[in-house]
């Protein structure tokens, strides 16, 4: 018995210091235990040596950049004022971007600031004289006056609400300071006033047209009531054209290199901007056309055919028939007649009347002529001026990765600018009715004398 407990106790003591496999089992955990635990340690210690990289590497990539600015400012400050720094090539997502976009030195923001002050001046000053003038004088009462006063009022809002904005931005830098609600305001102001002039000077072409070629018509239907009816439509159609980027149907947004918010030509295929642009120049080249229809006709009808007169001697005793007027006239002129005028010299005071209303007519038709040489004038400065931007915009829209010179933009965009001030300068030098009430309302030292006629003489 004892044996056997003996033998059980060392068979149960056995394994615990003879059994290789325990052992070596736990020498093994141990192993891995301290393999892992400098395993971590060493990822640790990998992480923080690449961590500490990138924080020298962004430090120094962050000291090129203040040597690279620093270096920008001095070239551009040096050298009498001369030299900015070099842009490199800029990229509009889908569409074009601008080359040479390098910040503008304070020279050129000077010169900015006192073009587009000058253009806010003379706008503001000009188009609300004009404006004054129509409404003051009932003569200037008529279809094309009305029409010149909408022209007029609608560039004074553009001058006295979108140019302070873009003289904000280019003081600030080049820079919107406010917020996008009012950047997409803005923007939908400015291409609304686009818009709304070249449908108006679509319209006034095809009264002017109608004017010349059709003036019964014209005189009969271009009423008041016609002409708010015309300008309320241009609004109108202004507003459909200009509303839709406000809902994102395109974009409104800050352009830096214009100064301005606007709307962002790109690819067209990124956006809704080609047919923005296609229904612009749709509108000039039409208002182009009427014009030229316009000059064809005055062309074939430049001569005119004499008057048939009734010849004045009678041919026979009656008094009746061809030349029985003349005869008639005069034997009641001399005293031969008794009673009432003859019917037949009613006839006559008809005619000197319908010939009155025809030499009037010859004057309006004059006036008419005058009135359409200066509509197509400030037809033509429109194009003029909004064409080489017009052509910015189709090169953004049919190349993908164009880049537009810097100063060819900015120049295009001044242009589009001096457009709101140059309608009532051409009115002043066009039109005489205009440059009188002008005169007329002008202080006596600032009027010009009157020139006397010279009288012949002779000397002794």
């Amino acid at each position: 018995m004892a044996n056997s407990r003996a033998k059980n106790r060392n068979d149960y003591s056995l394994p615990s210091r003879q059994d290789p496999l325990s052992g070596g089992k736990s020498r093994i955990i141990g192993v891995e235990a301290r393999r892992g635990g400098a395993f971590k340690g060493t990822l640790q210690r990998e992480l923080y040596k690449n961590g500490a990289m990138q924080i020298k590497l962004l430090s120094f990539h962050l000291r090129q950049q203040r040597k690279a600015t620093t270096r920008t400012d001095d070239s551009s400050a040096g050298g009498g004022g001369g030299g900015g720094g070099s842009g490199g090539r800029g990229g509009v997502e889908g569409g074009g971007g601008v080359m040479g976009g390098a910040p503008s030195s304070a020279v050129s923001t000077y010169v900015k600031l006192v073009l587009l002050g000058l253009i806010i001046c003379i706008s503001l000053v000009g188009n609300l004289v004009v404006s004054l003038l129509v409404l003051r004088d009932r003569a200037l009462h008529k279809a094309p006056y009305y029409f010149l006063l909408d022209l007029c009022l609608a560039d004074t809002i553009r001058s006295a609400v979108c140019f302070p904005f873009v003289l904000v931005s280019i003081k600030n830098g080049s820079a919107w300071t406010y917020s996008v609600l009012s950047c997409k305001v803005v923007a939908f102001m400015a291409v609304l006033f686009c818009f709304h002039a070249a449908f108006m000077l679509f319209c006034i072409s095809v009264t002017r047209y109608m004017a010349i070629a059709h003036h019964r018509f014209y005189s009969k239907r271009m009423t008041f009531w016609t002409c708010v009816a015309v300008v309320c439509m241009v609004w109108t159609l202004s507003v459909a054209m200009a509303f839709p980027p406000v809902f994102d149907v395109g974009t409104y947004k800050f352009i830096r290199e214009e100064d301005q918010c606007i709307f962002e030509h790109r690819y067209f295929k990124a956006n809704d901007t080609l047919g923005f642009m296609l229904m612009l120049a749709v509108l000039i080249l039409a208002t182009h056309v009427v014009y030229m229809k316009l000059l064809l006709f005055e062309y074939k009808h430049r001569k005119m055919k004499p008057v048939q007169m009734v010849p004045a001697i009678s041919q026979n005793w009656t008094f009746h028939g061809p030349g029985a007027t003349g005869q008639a006239a005069a034997n009641w002129i001399a005293g031969f007649g008794r009673g009432p005028m003859p019917p037949t010299l009613l006839g006559i005071r008809q005619n000197l009347h319908n010939q009155n209303r025809r030499l009037l007519g010859m004057e309006e038709f004059k006036a008419e002529k005058q009135l359409g040489r200066m509509f197509y004038v400030i037809t033509l400065f429109f194009l003029v001026l909004w064409s080489p931007y017009i052509v910015a915009c189709y090169w953004r829209v049919f190349v993908k990765a164009c880049t537009i010179p810097h100063r060819y933009l900015s120049t295009t965009v001044w242009m589009s600018f001096a457009q709101a001030g140059v309608n009532p300068i051409i009115c002043f030098f066009l039109n005489k009715d205009l440059k009188k009430g002008l005169l007329a309302h002008l202080p006596p030292c600032c009027r010009t004398p009157p020139q006397l006629p010279r009288e012949p003489y002779c000397v002794m």
